[in-house]
């Protein structure tokens, strides 16, 4: 199979299989339920998950940063080329993920409510199913946005996966770690469904590899005349 079908084509199937698994098991219903205690969340209150939550998007925008800054030294170097699409590729997909498509495309407009919100743990909403939209505005449960951006801390992995593969690795288990325990933060303090944070994750792999593609990350850097 061809490297960018394969690339697509395996997030892709993990997103709409687990999906079903999670809608025919109840799972979203499942997962929170445990958390719900005598009408409140009190384990979300507790730590690690306070401080997770607090934490928020901080180490995205310190990588994103990063990136911005390695992309402008890359531009005033010649000796530093080579740092130019990897830093785009980090303040584009911090834009785009996390950022645009996550937070206002979906959050704002697709009106999922959240678990807290829901009439089975003491709210006034109906469930929906992640496929199902709700009002905009309305409910803000879908995907995660917390979720997104510890993800999102994974993205160095399409930086190195060429030549560092070890270094890549790291970074994906990293960020994977980083993001599933953002997710259990979320659940257990009633803001995310499980199915919110799976497409969080799946979200912003996905566009991780439409960029690894569109900046050329796949290829080595052309040569270049006053090399």
């Amino acid at each position: 199979m061809n490297s960018k079908i394969r690339d697509f084509a395996i997030p892709l199937t993990i997103l709409l299989l687990a999906t079903f698994i999670i809608a025919v098991t109840g799972a979203d219903l499942i997962v929170s339920a445990p958390f719900f205690i005598d009408g409140k969340w009190p384990i979300g209150d507790q730590q690690p998950w306070h401080l997770l939550y607090v934490l928020d998007r901080g180490p995205s925008i310190a990588l994103g940063a990063s990136g911005l800054v390695a992309a402008i030294i890359g531009y005033l170097s010649p000796l530093r080329r080579s740092w130019i699409r990897p830093g785009l590729f980090l303040v584009i997909l911090l834009i785009l993920g996390p950022g645009l498509i996550v937070n206002t495309v979906f959050k704002d407009y697709w009106g999922r409510p959240r678990p807290r919100e829901i009439v089975q743990f003491g709210g006034t909403k109906e469930f929906l199913h992640p496929w199902q939209k709700g009002i905009a505005h309305k409910g803000r449960s879908f995907p995660s946005g917390h979720a997104s951006a510890a993800f999102y801390l994974s993205a160095p992995f399409f930086i190195y996966r060429r030549k560092k593969p070890e270094i890549a690795r790291a970074w994906l288990i990293g960020g994977l770690c980083f993001g599933f325990l953002m997710s259990a933060a979320r659940i257990t303090q009633g803001g995310h469904f499980l199915s919110d944070n799976l497409w969080a994750w799946g979200m912003v792999h996905l566009i991780a590899v439409a960029l690894y593609y569109l900046l050329r990350l796949d290829r080595d850097e052309a040569p270049t005349a006053a090399a």
